[in-house]
């Protein structure tokens, strides 16, 4: 999808433009819900039609005129997205009439210099419905008429896309126009191929998760209030660093299942689990200030169980005082008595507000994602595998005998290693973390989960 069109969908706060995303792209990416508000960040999907790919952007309900914090930033998202478009989709609402924000709105599209297809939504009684005839006010052209909900006319809808798409002199600032900006840093249109690593940004609420993305991408990419939950929808942003495409997934912040009482950050919460589950690297951030808590350990877990490679971020380090050589140091330790695992997964201590340390976790997300995806040679396995061995046998139960007979490598992404065994069923779960323990120390897979399987030598020999 690199090098493919942008096509954004704005409005003012409840016309549907959530619900008209979900229905182009063929999917439920998008939260939808009947509160005004619900979408803040820019939200990016896949589509295509006709055999025309492009990429649909659903953005936050923009509303003229209001200055508090949350809206002017939504605004910038929204004028962010209309700037890197090649059409925007004007959705506006045939049940509400033409409302004084709509005129706003065409107002300002009018000196956005970007090909407009105005979209009546809510059209639910086509062919008969002429409600949308009371938007040719906005001066914008003919109102194309919808049902997002129910689908009505989201094929002639997307019809009409292509057919703008397909036409160059209407598209001011296309894809062919060497003074567009691209929308995402490094010059890369939104959207991945083979071999990008997705890395989930995954923590608690506030704790400077939107912050650190838009560091790393240098622009104000995702919505960053001081309200606490600001990001709702997880949201997609490419990054080539070296010659990798990182995508960086920017995740409503996780709470314990007590607290989520609103259906939406239930929602939310739901998306930001699904999008660990799709992660090869998840960046757990941490507050400094207010350390690790019992959250942030469940969902490092929850992020190593689903098989993604972890680096702790522990943000806004510049605001502890006092700070010693061996601080970092001494909290590793403690955490790490606390769980195990996290012996293996790297912390780097940074401050997304001034930038210190930033630009080592690029490097730090290749570093571990490179470690998840090794591979070890067969005969290298069973070198290391019968030196362990030599070193400590396995712990003999009365009866027959325990002993590993050979071991190979049958999975990367996490690394899963099998290991044929006479008696699998009698090896203690000490000796498997005495085994895991001696294969990090001959490969490392730093900040990667490692999967054991043991096998009877007959289940081995018929698979």
């Amino acid at each position: 999808m690199k090098g493919a069109p942008t096509v954004a969908i704005m409005g003012r706060p409840n016309v549907g433009k959530s619900t008209l995303f979900n229905r182009l792209i063929g999917g439920r990416d998008a939260i939808v819900d009947a509160r005004p508000g619900v979408t803040r960040d820019r939200h990016f999907g896949a589509a295509e039609w006709n055999g025309q790919r492009f990429w649909l952007v659903d953005t936050g309900g923009m509303v003229p005129g209001a200055h508090d914090q949350l809206n002017r930033a939504i605004r910038t998202q929204v004028e962010a997205a209309v700037a890197t478009s090649d059409v925007v989709l004007f959705l506006v609402d045939v049940e509400a009439g033409v409302h004084p924000a709509d005129l706003e709105i065409a107002q300002y599209l009018r000196t956005a210099r970007r090909p407009v297809i105005l979209v009546a939504n809510k059209a639910d009684q086509l062919p008969k419905d002429t409600r949308h005839l009371a938007f040719y006010e906005l001066g914008l052209g003919d109102p194309f008429p919808v049902s997002a909900a129910v689908g009505k006319s989201s094929g002639d809808l997307l019809d009409r896309v292509v057919e703008v798409l397909s036409t160059p002199d209407l598209r001011p600032g296309s894809v062919t126009d060497p003074g567009r900006q691209p929308g995402v840093a490094g010059g890369a249109e939104p959207g991945v191929d083979g071999g990008d690593i997705h890395v989930a940004i995954v923590g608690r609420p506030n704790v400077g998760k939107s912050s650190l993305v838009n560091r790393l991408l240098g622009e104000e990419r995702l919505v960053v209030a001081d309200e606490p939950g600001t990001t709702r929808d997880a949201i997609d942003t490419p990054l080539d660093y070296e010659g990798r495409t990182l995508v960086f997934i920017d995740t409503a912040g996780l709470r314990k299942r007590s607290k989520v009482e609103d259906d939406i950050e239930f929602y939310s919460t739901l998306r930001t689990a699904r999008a660990m589950e799709r992660a090869d690297v998840c960046v757990l951030v941490v507050d400094a200030l207010e350390g690790m808590h019992v959250q942030d350990l469940k969902i490092a877990n929850d992020a190593w169980e689903r098989g993604a490679a972890i680096i702790v971020a522990v943000n806004k380090w510049d605001l502890i005082e006092e700070k010693e050589t061996n601080t970092a140091v001494r909290g590793e330790r403690e955490l790490k008595d606390r769980a195990p695992f996290l012996e293996f997964i790297p912390f780097l201590y940074l401050s997304a507000k001034t930038g210190q340390r930033v630009p080592k976790l690029l490097a730090l997300i290749v570093e571990v994602a490179t470690e998840r995806d090794k591979r070890v040679p067969t005969a290298e396995v069973n070198r290391v595998l019968e030196r362990l061995v030599d070193r400590q046998q396995p712990p003999q139960p009365v009866g027959e005998s325990v002993r590993l007979l050979y071991a190979s490598q049958i999975g990367t992404a996490p690394p899963r290693f099998a290991i044929v065994s006479n008696r699998p069923e009698a090896i203690p779960e000490s000796y498997t973390r005495y085994l895991a323990n001696g294969f990090r120390e001959a490969w490392r897979f730093t900040g990667s989960p490692l999967n054991l399987k043991f096998r009877r030598k007959r289940e081995a020999a018929r698979r």
